[in-house]
């Protein structure tokens, strides 16, 4: 199974991406995960988006394209995965369908977890307190505020660019983590059958 897990900044999208590779072995890909993973490591990548991403700003299409095009084609991938903040733009759906094409991979849905903006700043506040790692540097209501500007001009789109081609399916993220957890499970074995 190939999920695009969609959602504002706070939405869930990496704990419900975690949980299901955890209970259905699906590889979570999380694009912010892999972006901090390479500035944590001081690679030329980490370098380009350390700036960017502490401004709450979106990295370029073309490193995060690239970042994407590199994991899906490792082998762990190959029984399924769940993007987790990939695509972004209209851009990068696009481009992502290229790579899909050219791998031979299709995806199987895309699932947007609708939430309320103004219960994403509690989220987030929540989040970065309770941080065993400390809070990113994102975790503010500043950087939220910019990133859900930047959400909904940008990253919204994406969710009708994919209603057109019939793959896009909506659940209430503002259930708590099980009752979200439960409305993707129920699409995703809908689409096993």
């Amino acid at each position: 199974m190939k999920l695009i897990l969609l959602g504002p900044p706070g939405a869930g999208k990496g704990v419900q991406a975690a949980r299901l590779e955890d209970e259905r072995g699906m590889i979570q890909l999380s694009t912010g995960e892999m972006l901090r993973a390479a500035v944590a490591e001081g690679s030329e990548i980490g370098k380009l988006a350390e700036g960017i991403m502490a401004h709450g700003e979106l990295v370029p299409d073309g490193i995060v394209v690239g970042v994407i095009s590199a994991r899906i084609s490792q082998p762990d991938c190959a029984n399924g995965f769940t993007l987790d903040g990939f695509p972004r733009t209209l851009a990068q759906a696009e481009a992502l369908d290229r790579v899909l094409e050219d791998t031979g991979v299709s995806l199987d849905a895309v699932i947007e977890l609708k939430v309320d903006d103004a219960a994403l700043l509690d989220r987030i506040l929540t989040r970065a307190a309770e941080s065993p790692c400390g809070p990113r540097a994102d975790d503010n209501e500043e950087a939220l505020k910019k990133r859900l500007q930047v959400y909904h001009a940008q990253t919204a789109p994406v969710a009708a660019y994919y209603n057109a081609q019939g793959i896009l399916r909506s659940v209430d993220g503002m259930a708590d983590i099980e009752g979200v957890a439960k409305q993707i499970a129920d699409i995703i074995d809908e689409k096993r059958t």
